[in-house]
């Protein structure tokens, strides 16, 4: 019985997927009616004859492969060659070579390759009235969630995400953008700790390690790269340690209770969430069994669950955050786009390195900002100055690192994200065929930016709450708890 259950309920999922996706917004999910809007867009999948698709490794924790869908187009396998340039360039060549970006799942117009789903844990772990369940939602989705409900592209959902979640049942609902701050104090710190120490010169360029899919690349391809790597976790998983140990503390909730999901625009999370060092707060409580985040869902999913339980979205009231841990600074909600990181972490390293407010023009970047695959610039924090690029699209990494080896060009901090646009554009957000993709970021990019600009608070060191946890829990960047719960090594 309990088989014939998960059966039906996959398939049901499936089609959903398709359906949602294809923006078929109806109340009875019929795979005849969703084929039917397939075969009326040609969304047929051949063109370049019959060869086999991309290998998806079974085991692959963020992407699936939906065999009865896939005609064997092949298109996804040149994509990820040419395109990501990842499959194929291993010796030999593997399916467990994938950095799980999930780029193939936005380009397979059957929808034959998809995330993994894991919503419907969601809705038992809600359902389960001896759980505490807590949801963090990350910056990107909250331009790209109206989207699967008709809304213009870029429209800013916090409140009805925040107000849906609720609806739901979830308990408490927080904002990823806080731990995007405690990011951007712990890697502005090292950074500045990179340049002052001679021992460490040789770890520069520093490279941003938030996204993922970035680091599995490294891994795969450029292993001589791994100290250059910043050693601070990305805000999903610095959210998921203080949500089982900060934030557990000071609401009263014993963490093995707690189920903790990350509402994110990414595939990569749902593989970064099982990596090794990932249980820090369980380590912390002499629990090594428990993760930080227990379950990592795309915005997709998101709608999935928002349309499953028949909820109006675009009706929706708008709540609010929990008062504790539920403010992000704009600095913290910028790192959804291609350079905000960058420009976060230059704002404080301006503050830390003299003890003053960047200049005004700190606040509006422009040499770090913009679609270009590989941005350079030179940027003035002060008491010295730092040669510092951007790079969008994995692929655009490899002639910048070949350039970099042969000691052609010299860097102090290297920003990368694995997707175009950044996290905006990542492998978990909403697809849509009918608009071009670059419109599609710029909407969203820009709702981030203008969120930034409404934000009283622009600079991640003003944060009240990030003082607050530093001053009552972490104690001092790079040192300490900080240092045990927010980084790799």
């Amino acid at each position: 019985m309990k088989k014939k259950t998960i059966k039906k309920t996959t398939r049901r999922e499936m089609l959903k997927t398709m359906a949602l996706s294809a923006g078929l917004f109806v109340c009875r999910w019929d795979e005849q009616t969703v084929m039917a809007q397939q075969r009326g867009q040609g969304q047929g999948g051949g063109g370049v004859g019959q060869r086999a698709p991309l290998p998806i490794a079974a085991s692959n924790p963020s992407i699936r492969h939906h065999k009865n869908r896939c005609k064997s187009c092949g298109r996804c396998r040149e994509f990820c060659r040419n395109e990501i340039t990842v499959f194929g360039r291993t010796v030999p060549p593997s399916e467990d070579a994938c950095i799980r970006c999930g780029q193939c799942t936005m380009y397979c117009k059957r929808y034959a390759l998809t995330e993994q789903y894991h919503y419907p844990v969601v809705v038992k772990a809600v359902a389960d009235s001896d759980l505490i369940t807590v949801a963090s939602t990350s910056p990107a989705i909250r331009v790209a969630l109206g989207e699967m409900f008709r809304m213009p592209c870029g429209t800013n959902v916090e409140g009805k995400i925040v107000g849906a979640l609720k609806r739901l049942g979830v308990n408490h609902v927080l904002d990823t953008a806080f731990s995007a701050d405690l990011t951007v104090m712990e890697e502005a710190s090292e950074l500045l700790q990179r340049i002052n120490d001679n021992g460490m010169k040789n770890s520069l360029p520093m490279f941003t390690s938030c996204c993922p899919a970035w680091v599995r690349f490294v891994k795969l391809f450029y292993p001589g790269l791994l100290p250059n790597l910043s050693t601070v976790k990305s805000p999903v998983m610095m959210q998921g340690a203080m949500v089982k140990t900060y934030f557990a503390q000071k609401i009263g909730i014993d963490p093995t209770n707690m189920v903790h999901i990350a509402l994110t625009p990414c595939t990569a999370k749902k593989a970064e969430i099982l990596l090794p060092g990932m249980n820090a707060a369980g380590i912390l409580h002499e629990k090594p069994e428990m993760q930080d985040v227990d379950i990592a869902l795309t915005c997709r999913e998101l709608a999935y669950l928002i349309n499953d339980a028949k909820i109006d979205f675009a009706q929706m009231p708008e709540g609010t955050y929990d008062s504790l841990m539920g403010a992000g600074s704009g600095a913290g909600m910028i790192f959804g786009n291609t350079g905000g990181v960058m420009e976060a972490a230059l704002r404080t390293a301006y503050k830390l390195l003299n003890d003053k407010n960047p200049p005004a023009d700190f606040l509006n970047l422009r040499p770090v900002r913009g679609f270009d695959s590989v941005r350079t610039a030179i940027v003035d924090i002060g008491k010295r100055s730092l040669h510092v690029a951007v790079v969008h699209g994995i692929a655009k990494t490899r002639p910048l690192f070949e350039s970099i080896r042969n000691g052609e060009r010299k860097f102090d901090f290297i920003e990368v994200m694995a997707c175009p646009g950044g996290c905006i554009g990542g492998g978990g957000q909403p697809i849509n065929f009918d608009i071009g993709a670059m419109k599609l970021k710029q909407h969203r990019l820009n709702a981030l930016y203008q969120r930034d600009t409404e934000n009283k608070i622009r600079l991640s060191y003003d944060n009240p709450q990030i003082q607050a946890i530093y001053a009552e829990f972490l104690g001092k960047p790079l040192d300490g708890k900080a240092k045990t719960l927010l980084h790799y090594r």
